[in-house]
């Protein structure tokens, strides 16, 4: 029964850095799988110590891709409405804009330009020049490259830990039955 459960860990952990490449929360999901085999094997191999620095290290990952977002954007000369219609479009985009064809550069195009929509028509709605919104949307777009840059290479550091590294080291090695 434990290496079944094993087994499904490294799985979850795979597909989560999967879903990271799409750009979904897919450090989440790796944390929640480390969690759930933690409980399910009573923290025979998974301690709350290394659960904590998983937790710490999604946190991170969505707290550094927000914040580059908002940096961009600020530096832009965006206002908090132009975060908030970036970030709004930024899932729209994923969701409604990923009809390219090619697996997971579609999902990013159509982030960057949900991103990059919703910022500039915001800015263009507060009565900013057409110039500065498109600058606004470029810069809300550069922040979310940006974010998702630094939030792949967290989920990079996570799915080492799970398959070949200091996450090997954290859940492969503890977790081993």
């Amino acid at each position: 029964m434990i290496w079944l459960l094993y087994i499904l860990l490294l799985l979850l952990a795979l597909l989560g850095w999967f879903l990271v490449l799409l750009l979904l929360p897919g450090l989440f999901l790796m944390t929640a799988a480390a969690a759930t085999y933690a409980l399910l094997t009573r923290g025979r191999f998974i301690g709350w110590r290394m659960l904590l620095v998983l937790l710490a290290m999604t946190v991170a990952g969505e707290i550094i891709e927000l914040s580059l977002g908002k940096f961009a954007l600020r530096r832009a000369g965006g206002g908090s409405g132009a975060l908030t219609g970036a970030t709004v479009g930024g899932v729209a985009g994923g969701i409604f804009l990923s009809f390219i064809p090619i697996p997971i550069l579609g999902t990013l195009l159509g982030v960057c330009l949900g991103s990059f929509l919703g910022a500039a028509c915001v800015e263009l709605m507060a009565g900013s020049s057409h110039g500065h919104s498109v600058g606004v949307g470029l810069g809300a777009v550069k922040g979310r490259l940006g974010g998702i840059v630094a939030k792949l290479a967290i989920g990079g550091i996570v799915a080492k830990l799970a398959i070949g590294g200091i996450v090997f080291l954290m859940i492969v090695w503890c977790a081993w039955p």
